[in-house]
């Protein structure tokens, strides 16, 4: 692809000029705009695009299923949130008490699985606050109630749903009476509220498990939030990957049950989420909070098949992963998951008359789900011993079940060494399918448009299971679509993308970027969502090759000043000197005196002590100080580095612009297993060179980054570490054209990234098209965000009718358009 520009070079009729000016006003200004050519070859035959390619990747993040997708309204609805959980819960997290009221844990339990309960004085109550700010009902709607109770003698209860302001229904009344019985009643909610509270009140003792209050009205009623499920259903995905993500192959591998002292802290294990829903296992959520389960296999099979997706489950492969890093050594215990894994495709698939076929029956589904790809593995950072796991999973399922696609992993990152073992390991054994995982700046997307252009067609086929550019403005939205063009047009080895995370309720987040926001009345897309169901439901059957011009790029040397900076560590710098090319002095400090030539711009404490600057407070991350001037270009920058305490290394910087803008050379980062450079723009990282290693407490580091032009070498005691060059250009305008084989359609998909408009030439190479298009357009400010009150990114439908073989086009500065070009 040429990146030089292109001054409308094609020979346009004065015609066509004339009908494109009269449909796209020509802008006020001729150097807000830049000027590209798109060349459509439509007698060449592109790739083939799977009805899958696009999917959604659904994790319990964020609180994505309780108090997200799964409806249940009351929060810790059987007491048995705890500190294994979060350090903060206790059995009655969520619950206010009026009277006397004890969690208990002893045989008198509902079940052994369902392990702690209430017990409820006479005269006492109990009341749920729900999730955000409460209960949310709206006036007119019906909502089930139930509990299980257990009492010596008759227990009358009144339940009431109330806020701030009074009843929000009728009372009801149940009265519990001899053992465990499940007991329900029908709300009507006689107005809306947010605010709402769920009390049951005792005018004798009983014991409660179980307290519950489902909307009437699920998703096509499979217990589902209507308006999320309706807003994932909105995207057409082909695919729904479930259920994680670090759930999976994080904690023990062992089993809920007396063995292992019920283990809270465990992977994501199927059977633990099937059957009813009293009698399925409580888990400690690796992103620190409770999972019940409420939404549990069966239900994201459900789902899947309710949305018209394929369904794509991810089970452990017995090494855990996301900075824990074990693998597991027990023969017994991977020939139990292997197995599980083998009743997992049964569950799916097997006839009624088989065993797991038989409970999926009985849980209202007796026709099979058609699972045809499975997941072993999440993001392994051990990929030998991930590997040889794996094999055992993959030799077992295609040995009872060969029509299953097992996919494998490439860990968790873009690029480096485990990237690249686990690549040539999936290559050798000629796996079917790879997972890559990669959070990158919108720089990073830009840049990277071409990457898979290079990969092998011959090789295993990639699924992109999870990516995002680091933020959620139209920005990062448009850097996501350029990527995705890039996507389509590798589609032959791109066989499945998803966008991640997928959901996340506004007041608990531990991720972000994510697509679909939340909280406990509404719901909002994010300009990344506004992209991702534009493609999705745009993709079109085959790719028809086409070419662009480029923007020209102009890229002076790497410049900025230097910083010194900590992550969860306490450190010690000293010598400090920055050297031009020349051999020129710009900066010598070896903190004899104060540290006045630096600026303290992150988080942490800085002081000299005994000539050094020290970082002194372990618990704080990115705690950069920095100095120098940031016109500083081709210069030799020495320090002198030692860690005192904590868990990882430490990190020195150069090329800083702001604090958002640098390069640094992160030693001993992530959990002090990886050394790495990163490059942060706009505050987004992402990483250009990185390698296994680990840094050593108390000992002297020489560190020295040479800068020349868009070259750095890095030592490290002398030797050379590694080197790189960052001159590739992050391409602001990006396109893939597709045809759609059931109406004849010619989707002419086009990115511009950047603040001028793209007045754009286009020659169809003699495709028969009509002289109309039906266009589609995503265009906003670069840091406009969609909010529960303000869609700031929403698409805009109009008609093109200017279309020729050869005509132009002005796509709007910062803006995703698609042209849908009718047959002729």
């Amino acid at each position: 692809m040429s990146r030089t520009r292109t001054r409308w070079r094609l020979g346009l009729t004065a015609t066509v000029l004339l009908v494109a000016s009269a449909v796209v006003p020509a802008p006020a200004n001729a150097e807000d705009v830049t000027d590209y050519a798109i060349t459509v070859d439509p007698a060449a035959k592109g790739a083939k695009i799977d009805d899958t390619m696009y999917g959604v990747f659904f994790e319990d993040i964020n609180r994505a299923a309780d108090g997200g997708l799964y409806a249940e309204l009351v929060q810790n609805r059987s007491f048995e949130y705890s500190t294994a959980d979060n350090r903060s819960y206790t059995p009655l997290t969520s619950w206010g008490v009026l009277g006397t009221a004890q969690a208990v844990s002893d045989d008198g339990r509902l079940n052994s699985r369902n392990r702690t309960y209430l017990t409820l004085d006479g005269g006492s109550s109990v009341t749920n606050s729900g999730y955000n700010t409460g209960i949310s009902v709206e006036s007119g709607k019906a909502y089930d109630f139930s509990l299980w109770a257990r009492a010596d003698a008759a227990a009358p209860l009144t339940v009431t749903l109330h806020d701030a302001d009074g009843t929000l229904a009728e009372a009801r009344r149940v009265t519990a009476r001899g053992g465990w019985t499940k007991y329900r009643a029908k709300f009507t909610a006689t107005r809306s509220s947010t605010t709402g509270r769920l009390t049951v009140a005792a005018e004798s003792p009983v014991a409660l498990d179980m307290i519950s209050l489902l909307p009437r009205d699920t998703y096509k009623g499979h217990g589902l939030r209507e308006d999320l499920a309706e807003k994932i259903a909105a995207l057409n995905p082909g695919f729904v990957r479930f259920p994680g993500g670090c759930l999976v192959n994080t904690g023990s591998m062992a089993g809920y049950d007396q063995a292992s002292g019920y283990e809270r802290k465990r992977s994501y294990q199927w059977k633990d989420t099937i059957g009813p829903v009293e009698q399925r296992a409580t888990n400690s959520n690796f992103w620190g909070y409770n999972q019940s389960y409420g939404l549990g296999y069966y239900e994201y099979f459900q789902f899947s098949e309710d949305i018209g997706a394929m369904p794509l489950p991810v089970v452990p492969a017995l090494v855990t992963g996301c900075g824990q890093n074990r693998a597991t050594d027990d023969d017994a215990l991977l020939e139990r998951h292997i197995q599980d894994t083998l009743d997992l495709i049964e569950f799916a698939n097997g006839p009624v008359t088989s065993e797991w076929g038989r409970k999926r029956a009985a849980m209202g589904h007796p026709k099979p789900f058609h699972l045809t790809h499975l997941e072993v593995g999440n993001e392994e950072n051990l990929p030998n011993e991930f590997f040889a796991r794996f094999t055992e999973f993959r030799t077992a399922i295609e040995a009872e079940y060969p029509d299953v696609t097992v996919i494998s992993n490439s860990g968790p990152d873009d690029s480096g060494s485990t990237f690249d073992t686990a690549w040539q390991l999936n290559r050798d054994a000629d796996v079917d399918m790879v997972d890559e995982h990669y959070y990158n700046s919108p720089q990073w997307f830009l840049q990277n448009n071409d990457r898979y252009d290079s990969y092998d067609r011959n090789g295993p086929k990639v699924f992109l299971g999870e990516y995002a550019s680091l933020g959620n403005t139209f920005k990062n939205a448009l850097s996501e679509a350029a990527f995705m063009t890039g996507l389509e047009r590798n589609a032959d080895v791109v066989k499945l993308a998803s966008y991640a995370p997928l959901l996340a309720n506004e007041d608990y987040v531990q991720w972000r970027p994510d697509l679909i926001w939340f909280n406990n009345h509404a719901s909002w897309g994010s300009a990344d969502y506004e992209v991702q169901k534009l493609f999705m439901s745009n993709v079109g059957d085959r790719v028809v090759p086409s070419t662009a011009t480029g923007t020209p790029s102009v890229s002076g040397p790497i410049s900025g000043a230097v910083g010194l900076s900590t992550w969860a560590t306490t450190a010690a710098y000293d010598d400090v000197k920055v050297t031009g090319a020349d051999g020129t002095a710009l900066l010598g400090d070896d903190f004899s005196g104060d540290a006045s030539q630096w600026t303290h711009t992150g988080t942490g404490s800085w002081s000299v002590q005994d000539g050094q600057y020290v970082q002194s407070d372990e618990a704080a991350t990115n705690t950069m100080v920095q100095a120098g001037d940031p016109a500083w270009h081709d210069y030799d920058l020495h320090v002198k580095a030692t860690k005192k305490s904590g868990r990882e290394g430490f990190l020195v910087a150069f090329g800083v612009k702001d604090t958002g803008n640098y390069y640094w050379w992160n030693l001993g980062g992530w959990n002090n297993t990886t050394s790495a450079v990163e490059q942060a723009v706009d505050g987004g990282k992402s990483t250009l060179v990185s390698k296994a290693g680990s840094i050593e407490t108390g000992r002297a580091y020489d560190i020295d980054i040479k800068v020349r032009g868009r070259q750095v070498t890095l030592l490290l005691d002398g030797q050379e570490w590694g080197s790189f060059t960052d001159d590739k250009p992050a391409e602001p305008f990006r396109q893939v054209v597709t045809r759609d084989a059931k109406t004849g359609d010619l989707i002419v998909k086009v990115v511009n990234a950047q603040a001028a408009d793209a007045r754009t030439a286009i020659d169809l190479g003699g495709a028969k098209v009509g002289h109309k298009a039906a266009v589609t357009t995503l265009q906003a400010a670069p840091d406009a965000v969609n909010t529960e009150t303000s869609t700031a990114v929403a698409p805009v439908e109009s008609t093109f009718e200017g279309v020729a073989d050869r005509f132009t086009y002005t796509f709007p500065a910062n803006s995703v358009t698609f042209l849908r070009i009718r047959k002729g």
